[in-house]
């Protein structure tokens, strides 16, 4: 009778167990986010599963590099394939630049189709911080700036990159604002960036990353290399194709109390901030300068930073105006520069060394409209 009873038992629950399983299944399928090596930013319209795909205008439409953000368990593949379409890289060279994709939720039954439109747009030269993107599932704040295209022009499109997505694995942000770097009022027009340095808990101990600075950089953040070297996690700088003269804006900074190097309090020091432009040689695209080299590179060709005796503390909006300066004895070729062979990186840091976990938990920066004065063409 025992027996009995067990073997029903174990039926039983291997049914409930396949049942579980079958429920488990997402019935989700969506576009929810899209990088690649030239997106500058996707912008997604859900309801008319639309996505516009913003890459720099040298980018190579044969071959685009596509990462898209899926739900759990979701698919996705072009409705036609084209020669040059290799896993996540695919040929927008045709036509209109336009393609249809099928997303396939994990359970089967869910197919959308989405259009995928990819656009050549080209770096702004000013930049306000007021818009933020609506990204689903991302729980901190990404600043992008959009400058339509005109009669004259293509559209001018940003998506600007921070730390933030690091610091959600240490556990300490609750809510958007909790991150290093936010959005916020009060800036010298309207809203603004603010850039903290945070103290990252028990996690940043036992990695031995104890601080986490507010930055907002022009150019990229590889999540998979943060724990393993973080100065190379944080790659500078995409195409430009103009001579850049001087950066200028507005800042407002404070310094934390406590100067630490490697969790341990230095007496005698004290934080400050940083603000750099940064123009490189870049043969190919690929190439990228990062927090290991993007100031001591001899591919740097021109660089505009804050000096030590500049960036003072202060309560009131403070302008900044940095001039470029020729690096290396290098000069820009015009040839090459028409050619994409050169990118352009702008970084922004609420303390000077915090890549290297030096700096003061509380130090604070604040910027608001910035501009990058280039030559005439």
């Amino acid at each position: 009778m025992k027996i009995k009873t067990l073997t029903s038992c174990f039926f039983v629950a291997l049914a409930l167990s396949s049942c579980i399983q079958d429920e488990a299944l997402n019935s989700e399928a969506a576009i929810d986010g899209c990088t690649g090596a030239d997106v500058q930013l996707a912008n997604i319209n859900a309801d008319e599963k639309k996505v516009d795909v913003y890459v720099h205008k040298g980018a190579n439409l044969a071959k685009q590099q596509l990462n898209f953000t899926l739900p759990e368990g979701a698919s996705i593949k072009p409705n036609e394939r084209r020669d040059g379409d290799i896993g996540n890289i695919y040929n927008f060279s045709e036509g209109e630049h336009s393609r249809s994709f099928t997303v396939t939720s994990e359970d089967d039954v869910w197919k959308p189709v989405y259009e995928i439109n990819v656009q050549p747009t080209e770096l702004p030269t000013s930049y306000h911080f007021e818009e933020l993107l609506v990204a689903k599932n991302t729980p901190y704040h990404i600043f992008y700036e959009f400058e339509p295209s005109t009669s004259q022009g293509i559209s001018k499109v940003l998506q600007w990159s921070s730390g933030n997505p690091g610091y959600k694995l240490t556990g300490m942000s609750k809510l958007p604002t909790d991150y290093p770097t936010v959005q916020v009022t009060g800036g010298y027009r309207d809203k603004c960036a603010k850039l903290e340095t945070k103290d990252t808990g028990s996690f940043g101990a036992m990695v031995k990353m104890y601080i986490a600075a507010g930055n907002l950089f022009i150019g990229a953040f590889d999540l998979a290399n943060a724990l393993k070297d973080a100065p190379k996690a944080t790659t500078f700088g995409f195409q430009f194709y103009k001579r850049p003269k001087a950066l200028k804006g507005y800042y407002k900074f404070k310094a934390g109390p406590i100067y630490t190097e490697n969790g341990e309090p230095q007496s005698g020091k004290k934080d400050r901030f940083d603000i750099y432009a940064v123009m490189y040689e870049a043969e190919d695209n690929s190439f990228m300068l990062d927090g290991t080299n993007s100031l001591t590179s001899d591919k740097v060709v021109s660089l505009a930073r804050i000096s030590a005796e500049e960036a003072l503390e202060t309560d009131q909006w403070t302008e900044f105006n940095l001039p470029f300066k020729t690096q290396n004895g290098k000069e820009i070729n015009e040839t090459e520069l028409q050619k994409g062979k050169y990118k352009l990186g702008i970084v922004f840091s609420s303390s000077v060394d915090g890549a290297y976990f030096k700096g003061a938990v509380g130090s604070t920066l604040y910027i608001d409209e910035v501009e990058l004065i280039c030559e005439e063409n």
